[in-house]
């Protein structure tokens, strides 16, 4: 029986999280999320968790009317998702969106809290800081992304990281796969959302039609694993069926397979190193007859490549990276840009002046400065 801590509960993730415990019969402690109450109240009464935190404060106040008489404890506030993430638990599943789930995990690792990570921003723009840290409390980091957990699973047959030769991180392609630069500068927001594959949010699944959720998870990929981004690659996998694979150095490829469903990688980061059963349909060969690959257009996607800059940059110009992204995204469904801007905004908020990044406080200096950087430029 394990206790969790689930940040971002409301949303694809946190949902899909909440369904895994229901199967497993796994104790839910703590919930936390942004403003959805009346999904929240129904995750609160089915799981009864000691504290709910709500990051919007009247919110909190709606949801604290809505739960009176239940015995759960209602916060609201920043500091409210920083006491889920810090509560009496054996994981924190972090599945907060963007920068916001930084100090969450910061928080949980303070708090001796092994975290099962879904949120790309915590590595992008702590990077090696956060890895560090946990090292240092003796907490454990578990990818929840489909990439990286296939990652994790064909390391756990191996167990030696000195002995990878290269990370292959499969991708979809989005719905813009085949698409021409000249192309892409007409498509739509509606466009970018209607993604072929995954189910995602909003700022995900244009990510993913930008392909720069694949220079997030290139940068994650080399913290949470120690392997140069000269030893990551990318390849388009339409069938989103083999969801990564590892290289190592005697030329062998292991590779992780299984239906397109987030529970099965959000499962194992609770479960591992053990297996249980899943309601994830099994996988069948022989009625999916063939896989494809592709290699990336960066011409037409430039995004991955800029990450990968970024990275070489160094300091915290990954942090600017993500949140140069995270405004470029936001403006472009707003339609104040085309889809083609947000790399171009990207790409000229990493060449900003940047602080040294020894610490935390520069990470968070330099999502401040980036954002109003990027704002400028729109």
């Amino acid at each position: 029986m394990k206790r969790l801590s689930i940040l971002g509960s409301t949303g694809s993730i946190g949902t899909q999280a909440l369904d895994v415990c229901r199967r497993l019969g796994y104790k839910v402690v703590a919930l936390a999320a942004g403003s959805n109450v009346e999904l929240m109240e129904k995750q609160a009464k089915e799981f009864m968790p000691k504290l709910v935190a709500m990051y919007d404060e009247e919110a909190a106040k709606r949801l604290s009317i809505a739960l009176f008489g239940t015995g759960i404890t209602v916060l609201g506030g920043k500091e409210a998702v920083l006491e889920a993430a810090s509560a009496d638990c054996d994981i924190v599943l972090n599945a907060v969106t963007g920068i916001a789930g930084l100090k969450p995990t910061i928080a949980a690792i303070e708090a001796g809290n092994d975290i099962a990570l879904a949120n790309k921003e915590t590595l992008v723009a702590g990077g090696k800081r956060v890895m560090d840290y946990a090292k240092e409390h003796g907490v454990k980091i578990i990818p929840v992304d489909s990439e990286h957990s296939a990652i994790f699973q064909c390391l756990q047959a191996k167990g030696d990281y000195s002995r990878i030769k290269r990370l292959i991180l499969t991708a979809s392609g989005g719905p813009f796969f085949g698409r021409t630069a000249e192309e892409l500068e007409k498509v739509t927001p509606a466009d970018a959302l209607n993604h072929p594959t995954w189910n995602m949010g909003r700022k995900v699944t244009i990510d993913s039609a930008t392909m720069a959720n694949k220079g997030l998870e290139i940068i994650e990929a080399a913290h949470l694993f120690g392997v140069s981004q000269n030893n990551i690659d990318v390849v388009i996998h339409r069938e989103s069926i083999v969801h990564s694979l590892v290289e190592f150095t005697d030329n062998s490829v292991l590779a992780q397979l299984g239906v397109p469903d987030m529970r099965t990688p959000i499962q194992y980061a609770l479960t591992n190193p053990e297996r249980c059963e899943s309601a994830v349909e099994s996988l069948d060969l022989a009625k999916i007859c063939t896989l494809h690959f592709y290699a990336q257009d960066n011409a037409a996607f430039p995004s991955t490549n800029i990450a990968r800059y970024a990275l070489s940059i160094g300091k915290t110009a990954t942090a600017a990276f993500n949140a140069a992204d995270e405004i470029a995204v936001a403006a472009f469904l707003e339609g104040k840009i085309g889809f083609t801007d947000i790399p171009r905004i990207v790409e000229k908020t990493v060449e900003m002046p940047l602080p040294a990044g020894d610490n935390f406080e520069d990470v968070f200096e330099t999502d401040t400065e980036a954002r109003k950087f990027a704002f400028a430029l729109i």
